[in-house]
């Protein structure tokens, strides 16, 4: 029996991996996506950070999740595709003003007490301000922006994946039931069309409230850039107050990133957020000050009032939620696409136990701040 194609509503990294994901469990997929270009897997630095981040809780269990799963998935990945993502189990640094500081981080209790003399030798050239940190071995990172998100495109492709880029998704249609029937669309053509559906997935990023307006979600903005330093010049990523510093295997260094709620959808680069960017360099690791620059960038975080994701079934019946991921969407993409592809193929096991599934779609359903 032909299976009715499922329609994936976004193109960015939530898109492309719960596509893959399905269309590695035998069923129809198309990609609907304005410009994948804009999605915030092409602009966020990647790391893996459930820690160094100090996340707490439910979203703590569910980062700690997704990071277990990384590894597979990127396996699965780069089978697919041909291609490496730039994993790096890298470890990453959170420097602190003195060892009070440290003990009082949140997840200090998951790291390693770095004294000034420990903190330079994972961080040789580390500014002096600093004089202990946290050392976090099982963070890491991946070359989302240059890699991942390339070899997600191909893995997809190869697997018959449907795309149609481009096409922007004006409205969800419902039926007489209220469940979902259909999208509305506007092709690059500027032609408007109608296209029927039953079973859906929203992973249009920060954009996703002007499809369902009930939705949490907002954008904050967030400004970038990159240095050229020498090869494997920074061994741990820097996670610093208001500026980190993930080091690629080849030298790139990338630099992020200003938090700026209140810019809306305002694109460009701004003066006051370079130069943030610039400070934090210079405290952080002095030396790569003068480095010399590569590219400036922004994109804008998809936000939720408590900073975690909605995953899972939404307002519309057929329609599920994969956005509001905020700072932590490539580190939460692996136990996203495997819980998103348990709810559209529940007759194929994802690896996920059903207790702890059913444990975070409770814990992060898109009503949860109205029950509470």
């Amino acid at each position: 029996m032909a299976h009715e194609t499922i329609l994936i509503l976004g193109g960015g990294l939530m898109g492309l991996t719960i596509a893959h994901q399905v269309a590695r469990r035998g069923l129809p997929v198309t990609v609907l996506s304005r410009s994948r270009r804009e999605a915030a897997g092409f602009v966020a630095a990647g790391m893996l950070a459930p820690h160094a981040e100090g996340l707490s809780g439910e979203l703590l269990a569910l980062g700690q999740a997704s990071l277990e799963r990384i590894p597979a998935w990127v396996e699965q990945v780069e089978g697919d595709s041909g291609l490496g993502c730039g994993l790096r189990p890298c470890g990453i640094v959170v420097p602190c003003a003195g060892s009070a500081e440290a003990e009082a981080y949140p997840t200090a209790a998951h790291g390693q007490l770095l004294e000034r003399a420990a903190l330079e030798h994972q961080v040789p050239g580390i500014g002096p301000s600093w004089q202990a940190g946290l050392l976090f071995m099982q963070d890491g990172q991946i070359d989302n922006r240059r890699r991942l998100m390339r070899a997600l495109e191909r893995a997809c492709t190869g697997l018959g994946v449907g795309f149609e880029e481009g096409t922007e998704v004006e409205a969800l249609q419902r039926d007489g039931s209220g469940a979902l029937a259909g999208v509305a669309l506007r092709r690059a053509d500027g032609s408007r069309h109608g296209l029927p559906c039953r079973r859906a997935v929203l992973a249009c990023g920060a954009w996703s409230a002007e499809l369902l307006p009930e939705l949490p979600v907002f954008p904050v903005k967030g400004q970038m850039l990159s240095l050229q330093g020498p090869r494997q010049a920074l061994r741990r990523v820097i996670f610093g107050p208001g500026t980190y510093l993930v080091g690629r295997e080849d030298g790139l260094l990338v630099v992020g990133a200003t938090s700026e709620p209140a810019a809306g959808f305002a694109d460009g680069l701004t003066p006051a957020g370079q130069r943030q960017l610039e400070g934090g360099i210079a405290a952080l690791l002095p030396e790569a000050a003068g480095w010399p620059p590569m590219e400036r960038w922004w994109g804008f975080r998809p936000c939720t009032p408590d900073e975690g994701p909605l995953l899972g079934p939404g307002p519309i019946p057929g329609l599920l939620l994969a956005t509001g991921h905020h700072r932590n969407g490539v580190l939460l993409a692996a136990i996203t696409g495997a819980l998103l592809a348990q709810q559209l193929c529940p007759d194929q096991p994802s690896g996920v136990e059903p207790a702890m599934a059913a444990r975070f779609l409770r814990a992060f359903r898109w009503d949860r701040f109205a029950a509470a």
